[in-house]
Formats: C-alpha cells, sequence, structure tokens
C-alpha cells in the first residue's frame, strides 16, 4: 500500500481543541439566548433526497448542491441550509402553532472557498412557522440583535427590506413578475460585485439600460433608514405591493423599539436583495463594518416555501446567523482569548506506588464537577509542571509522601505561581474557591 498524501477536501477544516473549544462557547451563548425567546431544539438529518432541496434556491443555488447517488441507486445530497428541511418537516408532522424551532448544524455547498466562506460550515438558525403577524419578524430581528450583543459585539447593522417593495421598485423600472428573480439574484451580487459588474450582468440578460438605471436608482440611495423610506413611498404611491411593503417594515420598526432594540442597529436598506427564490416579505441581513467579511447574519419571511411540501402555505419567519464569519471576526478582534483546553486541574503522578492516590483525588474533583486531568506518564515533576504551563491549566495538584501520610494536598496556581497546602476534607470547597477567585 502506498503512502497516503495527508489532506483534507478543500472548502473544509480540522478543529484542534483551542478553536473548537471557542467554536463550542460562541454555540453555547447562541443557543442559550435562542432558548431565552422560546425557541426549541431540534434536528434534521445532514442529507435529503435531492429532489426536497432541488428548485428551492434559484439557478445559482441549485448548482452548489451537492448531490450524489447512493449505492441503492437513491439520488440524495447534503443539505444545503437549515430552512427547507425544517419546511419538509413542517409539512410531515403536526405541530402547535405557532412553532418556534432552533438549529445549530453543519451544512454544505460547492461554493468557491474565500475568507469566511467554505464548504462546509455551521448555521445557526431561528424560525417562527405558523403566524403571520409582522411581531413575529420582530422577534426573529430580536434574537439576532440579543444573540450578537451577548456574544459581545455592539457595532453591528442590520439592514432590513422587504420583497413586496422590491417588486414594487421592479415594476416601476419595467421589470416583469417573469423576470423578477433573475433580476434580484443578479442585484444580490452588489455587496460583492460591486453596482457596476451588477449592472454589466444584467444588461447581458437583456434587460434594458433605461430599465436597469431606473431600478437601481430606487435601490441606491445615500441616505438610506426613514427618509429613504418615505420617499419611495411616495415614489411608489401607485404601486400596492411597494405601499404594502412599507407598512409591513414601519411596523417592523414600531415592534423592534417595544422589544428594546436599539435603533442605532437596524437600518433600512433598499438594495438589500437576498437572492433566494424563497423569500416572500420582509428580508433581513447583519453588516460589521470591521473586518469587512460580507453579511454574518441573514434571512426573512418565506410563507409560500412550506406549501411546495404540503400544498398548502404556511407562514413561516426565520433568521440564520452564520457561525464560521462571527468566529472570524471575533478571533480578528480578539474578542474572546484562545482557551487550548477544558481541564481546571492537573492532578501530577509523583511516583508509581502514589498513582493509585492521584487517581482518587481526581475522581472526588470530578464527582464534584470539575474539569481535571491525571498526568498519565511517569515523568519528572519539572515535566508535568510545563506540561500545565504549555496547555494553560491553571491549578495542579502534588500528591507525595508526606502529603499522602498527612491527609494533604499541594496545590500550585499556575498563574499566580503560588502554592497552598489544603487538607484532603477541604480540598473541593478551596478548589472551587480558587477557581472562582481566578474568573473574576
Amino acid at each position: 500500500m502506498g503512502k497516503i498524501t495527508l489532506q483534507i477536501l478543500k472548502g473544509t477544516r480540522d478543529f484542534l481543541p483551542a478553536q473548537f473549544i471557542l467554536r463550542k462557547k460562541v454555540i453555547e451563548i447562541i443557543a442559550g439566548t435562542f432558548e431565552r425567546f422560546g425557541f426549541e431544539p431540534m434536528e434534521t438529518p445532514a442529507m435529503e433526497y435531492a429532489e426536497t432541496l432541488e428548485g428551492k434556491y434559484g439557478e445559482e443555488g441549485d448548482r452548489l448542491i451537492y448531490k450524489f447517488e447512493d449505492r441503492g441507486g437513491r439520488k440524495v445530497a447534503l443539505r444545503y441550509d437549515l430552512t427547507v428541511p425544517l419546511a419538509r418537516t413542517m409539512a410531515m408532522y403536526q405541530v402547535e402553532k405557532p412553532f418556534r424551532r432552533y438549529q445549530i448544524a453543519p451544512v454544505w455547498r460547492a461554493d468557491k472557498p474565500q475568507k469566511g466562506r467554505f464548504r462546509e460550515f455551521w448555521q445557526c438558525d431561528a424560525d417562527i412557522v405558523g403566524s403571520r403577524e409582522l411581531c413575529a419578524d420582530a422577534e426573529v430581528l430580536a434574537v439576532t440583535y440579543c444573540a450578537l450583543k451577548n456574544l459581545g459585539f455592539n457595532e453591528f447593522t442590520i439592514r432590513i427590506n422587504n420583497r413586496k417593495l422590491l417588486n414594487g421598485m421592479a415594476l416601476y423600472g419595467g421589470v416583469t413578475e417573469k423576470e423578477m428573480s433573475g433580476f434580484f439574484r443578479i442585484i444580490d451580487k452588489a455587496e460583492k460585485a460591486g453596482w457596476d459588474d451588477v449592472k454589466k450582468e444584467l444588461a447581458s440578460k437583456n434587460f434594458s439600460e433605461e430599465t436597469i438605471d431606473k431600478t437601481i436608482a430606487l435601490m441606491v440611495d445615500d441616505t438610506q433608514g426613514a427618509t429613504a423610506l418615505s420617499r419611495l413611498k411616495t415614489t411608489l404611491a401607485g404601486i400596492p405591493s411597494a405601499q404594502e411593503g412599507i407598512a409591513e417594515l414601519e411596523e417592523i420598526q414600531r415592534c423592534l423599539v417595544n422589544l428594546g432594540v436599539e435603533q442605532r442597529n437596524v437600518l433600512f436598506d433598499g438594495s438589500l436583495a437576498r437572492g433566494l427564490d424563497y423569500y416572500t416579505g420582509p428580508i433581513f441581513e447583519t453588516i460589521i463594518e470591521k473586518p469587512r467579511i460580507g453579511s454574518i447574519s441573514g434571512g426573512g419571511r418565506f410563507d409560500s416555501l412550506i406549501g411546495m411540501f404540503s400544498g398548502k402555505d404556511v407562514p413561516a419567519t426565520g433568521t440564520s446567523l452564520g457561525l464560521e464569519r462571527i468566529i472570524t471576526v471575533m478571533e480578528e478582534l480578539a474578542m474572546v482569548p484562545m482557551t487550548p483546553t477544558v481541564s481546571q486541574v492537573l492532578v501530577t503522578m509523583f511516583a508509581r506506588c502514589l498513582f493509585g492516590e492521584s487517581l482518587t483525588v481526581a475522581s472526588e474533583l470530578r464527582s464534584a464537577g470539575i474539569s481535571t486531568e491525571v498526568y498519565l506518564n511517569d515523568d519528572k515533576l519539572k515535566k508535568q509542571l510545563d506540561y500545565a504551563n504549555k496547555k494553560k491549566i491553571p491549578l495542579v495538584l502534588i500528591i507525595g509522601p508526606d502529603e499522602k501520610e498527612r491527609g494533604e494536598v499541594v496545590v500550585k496556581d499556575m498563574e499566580q505561581k503560588t502554592q497552598v497546602t489544603i487538607s484532603r476534607q477541604e480540598l473541593v470547597n478551596k478548589i472551587k474557591a480558587m477557581m472562582l477567585a481566578g474568573s473574576q
């Protein structure tokens, strides 16, 4: 057998402990925020029948689906997002509505890898199914806002728009209803490609120069916010879909004030399109200016998606936070210190004849809920202490012959460079007190 070339697939990653500990911490904060809003955890399979996913993301999205044939000849695919699997489950099962669910899991897209963009990545979704009320959309925006705040973000903007308003702009510019989905898929590329390239691509799809300029002039307004929305209300006075979209955005803004969301973090942006075909109403996206990495969350209302499976439309709205981009930003801004280990205590092995004593102490600490590691090799004590320093384990326990005889343990604080001798009876409480003091 030839030598194996050690590598991983492009667009995928290994996570060593220090990296995964950070990911776990971020996931716990996001999941905790979702649960405080009453969202309940749910899971769906990593694989779906290909036909379940096909035709839900537009022509470009469909090209990015990982599809293959299994040994039984079935055409299957890795999930592209968490929203379509949610729609399928809502069509298959009877649940009490309104239904709030969250799912934090990996998805796969055959996309071109770049900074903050991978082929295997995690999404953190929270959705409300079964309510047409705009306060549901506001709740989804509020949970996004609170999750980012709880992670330590302050400077971010949740941009909001409405597909009904976008449709009104397009009609005003001369885009037909049949052309709209293709038109907005191209518009959605503006953030990455720039408006000049977007205009060129639209022209290559036979949209007239007048239609392109007239529509984009409405969408791109330097004032943005309430002023831009008020101007659109006047300009599009004769287009009912546009007026409906504007009214919905205004109602959402009122709900957000009641939910305690700071107005400085939410902004109407007429250029926000979101290219996925299943959006039907309000849409939203979160941007962080520095480092500029693209959107770190996105979502919107998808009232027709469940109906593709059940034959009956069910109102739904949701948000998706991109775990990879959030962590990339947090690392660049040094928002969370890297923690290379979960161990709070290292119990050393003073000598082979005392190894049983070390195991007993470790067991006592673990039973008390303290993450404890036992050093497993018969190495010199200096090497064991170096090991603790390298892994940044804060406390080290030493049990030599004298300590065993007196019923004591030496506890070294590796950060403070101090040590104390503690009786076995007091050990658990003293360790907990030292850990509490060290965390403050």
